[in-house]
């Protein structure tokens, strides 16, 4: 038996080997990427650039051989990155320039946000704008000195055999420039500490509100322009905004936002999910990657649209779009993985944007048979859904109550039809060929995703979504999370790696407040609190009062940068003044308490000039200008109580709870044997408690 074993050892031992030496002689190059676990690196280990990945090594080879440094910074599910490799990067002409000239570096923003941060600031100071690809060119040293975005063959020859010339002819006027640019880098989003009073005042935010609204397509929702981008966040601080203010204009426009949005062909109405964007002022065209966080947080959007309108579309969108994540992008450890490509191959075994999406009316016709008239009518089987004058995009521009109407079919009948057309267009898009899995696991977009099932719960009281938020923070707990109380950035293949930045930390925070307040295990909130208290001691800076994007053991970057506007995903420092905030009221933590005003008085000006880059400091300026209440539970029923109240659009409020006695300076000596009560206070200040939870939220909504 042990000779057998041996045996059976040595033989896979072999054949491992051979499997990866046949797979590189299967092409006719390989480079040192073959050896990383990113999708997006992975996929140009075969090209004819010698690529290396972002490491000390690279780096210090580019300074004893004293060569220029290409960085090349990109994602998996970026369409125009692939484009750029077809086009430059798989082409031996090309390459031979690079690998004579340059030491090649491919970076995936995903992975080294930190790196992109960098020199996307450097290519934006430079030309203005910025974008992915992103391709800078670099001193030995790192300091970059031309950049750009997309390049074609011809302009990516062109500039590398300039940069090239210049370097060998006048390397001191490189180096010149180099300092200027990185000198620009470093004061670049330099916070000035703001000493005046702190002081946010209502009529601030209103005047915010209005200045953005000259840029909203009431319409057809979004903000006006020719691409149609869902901004999750800054539509999460319009329905509070809206609410808490009786505005009836700005609801009307967040709920055309999301009906447009539902209906239109940024969503996927066969698979479920949502496009990165829409290349059209309608939502009709998407481009096609679906990622991660664009998801995450419009699961998190959805949820409380549907607490505020009960709107049976949205819950849809909800469902379904969780459906497509735990098919698509769910691991079996609880893991989600990260986007899925625009690109997949068409019949001649090419990749071409959108074709696993797009139909053709004679394969609809074929499909559909009888219904098909039906279909064509409700999902615009028309010029308005032609893509490119050959194929055609799902979207509707009625409601089904209405189609129904017009078609004298009943709801039932019409959501009969709609499932059996899903169903028969899922089983002929299965035998496509699929767009590529970016399989690679961020913690800080998984912290996203898992606060979206936690808002979904929140809203639909599915036991199957609070299940999967606890085990993908489960995950999160026990693998991305290390024994030094860091977290790491990424994880694949049974490997975690990469020093986390101030996003984890932000977003892990954020979704571990969130996941106390459906449980009340006060560990979800203590882990909270203990990550917050590494990242002040190695994110914080103590001249400006703001957190640094990357922890204070980094090296080998030229700048140390801070994340203060918002995009897609809220800033950084935007999510963890939050927390600041709501861990003070937690824990009774002045520190915290102050440090969050301090941050939000730090941005306020530009906050209240830029609202749409801003919009969720605007958000935490609302805990301060309008009331903000404290709700303890605190009984043998305090998780019934603690739902109940979670039924109720309430974004003003923060909610503890403990069926036993519990040290938590918000529940101390609240507990009863005998009664649950419920403690509405507003800055430690607390009415006569109720037992009874419609009359607590009466309390929160007519103060």
């Amino acid at each position: 038996m042990r000779i057998l074993y041996l045996l059976l050892i040595i033989t896979f031992f072999f054949t491992s080997c051979n499997t990866k030496h046949n797979d590189q002689e299967n092409h006719k190059f390989t480079n040192d990427l073959i050896n990383e676990t990113s999708p997006y690196l992975l996929q140009h280990a075969h090209n004819p650039v010698d690529w290396k990945a972002w490491n000390k090594e690279t780096l210090d080879k580019a300074k004893a051989e004293n060569k220029l440094i290409i960085i090349s910074v990109g994602y998996s599910a970026c369409h125009w990155c692939h484009v750029m490799e077809q086009e430059s990067f798989e082409n031996e002409e090309v390459a031979k320039l690079m690998n004579d000239n340059f030491i090649s570096i491919k970076v995936d923003r995903e992975e080294r946000p930190d790196i992109d941060h960098i020199y996307m600031n450097a290519v934006q100071l430079m030309t203005g704008k910025g974008g992915w690809p992103l391709n800078c060119i670099a001193m030995p040293d790192g300091r970059p000195i031309f950049g750009g975005t997309y390049f074609t063959k011809e302009e990516w020859i062109k500039a590398l055999t300039d940069l090239s010339d210049l370097y060998k002819e006048n390397p001191k006027k490189a180096s010149e420039y180099a300092d200027k640019l990185v000198d620009g880098i470093q004061k670049s989003q330099l916070i000035t500490v703001n000493t005046n009073e702190i002081n946010f005042k209502k009529s601030d935010v209103s005047d915010a509100v209005k200045l953005w609204q000259g840029q909203l397509d009431y319409k057809e929702g979004g903000l006006l322009g020719e691409n149609k981008f869902p901004m999750p966040g800054s539509l999460s601080f319009l329905l509070r905004y809206c609410i808490q203010n009786n505005d009836k204009l700005i609801q009307k426009y967040v709920q055309t936002t999301l009906t447009k949005m539902a209906d239109g062909g940024i969503y996927d109405h066969i698979g479920g999910g949502f496009s990165r964007y829409s290349v059209d002022p309608e939502w009709h065209i998407p481009h096609f990657e679906k990622m991660l966080y664009d998801n995450a947080q419009l699961v998190s959007l959805y949820s409380d649209a549907y607490l505020v309108t009960r709107n049976e579309l949205y819950k849809k969108t909800v469902y379904e779009t969780l459906s497509f994540i735990e098919k698509e992008l769910m691991a079996s450890n609880g893991a989600f993985y990260s986007s899925l490509d625009a690109d997949s191959k068409n019949k001649e075994k090419k990749l071409e944007e959108g074709v696993y999406y797009a139909w053709k009316k004679e394969e609809l016709q074929a499909v559909l048979k009888s219904d098909y008239s039906l279909f064509q009518e409700y999902f615009n089987i028309n010029e308005n859904g032609l893509w490119e004058n050959k194929n055609y995009i799902l979207f509707k521009n009625q409601s089904n109550k209405d189609f129904a109407l017009k078609n004298k079919l009943t709801l039932k009948e019409l959501d009969s039809k709609i499932k059996n057309w899903k169903q028969i267009l899922l089983t002929v898009r299965s035998k496509r060929s699929g767009p590529h899995l970016d399989n690679k696991t961020l913690t800080s977009w998984n912290a996203l995703m898992l606060k979206g099932y936690v808002n979904a719960y929140r809203a639909f009281k599915n036991p199957h979504y609070k299940e999967i938020a606890l085990r993908n923070a489960n995950f999160i707990l026990n693998n991305q999370l290390q024994k030094d109380g860091s977290l790491n950035h990424s994880y694949k293949e049974g490997k975690s790696s990469i020093f986390g930045f101030s996003e984890d930390y932000a977003t892990v925070i954020d979704a571990f407040i969130a996941l106390y307040q459906i449980t009340l295990d006060e560990k979800w909130l203590n882990t909270a609190k203990k990550l917050t208290d590494y990242t002040i001691t190695h994110f914080w800076d103590k001249k400006s009062n703001m957190f640094f994007f990357t922890s204070n053991t980094s090296t080998n970057l030229i700048a140390r940068k801070m994340e203060i506007a918002d995009n897609v995903i809220p800033a950084s420092n935007s999510i963890l003044a939050h927390n600041l905030f709501l861990l003070g009221h937690y824990y009774s933590n002045n520190t915290y308490s102050k440090n969050a005003q301090k941050m939000l008085n730090n941005v306020k000006n530009d906050a209240l000039e830029s609202p749409t880059e801003y919009y969720n400091w605007l958000n935490l300026m609302l805990n301060y200008t309008d009331n903000y209440f404290e709700v303890a539970v605190s009984g043998k029923d305090a998780a019934v109580k603690a739902s109940q109240l979670q039924s109720y659009y309430l974004p003003n409020i923060l909610i503890a709870g403990a069926t036993q006695e519990s040290k938590l300076p918000i529940l101390e000596n609240r507990f009863t044997e005998n009664e649950t009560y419920i403690y509405v206070c507003i800055d430690k200040a607390c009415k006569m408690p109720e037992t009874d939870v419609f009359i607590a939220v009466s309390k929160i909504k007519n103060n």
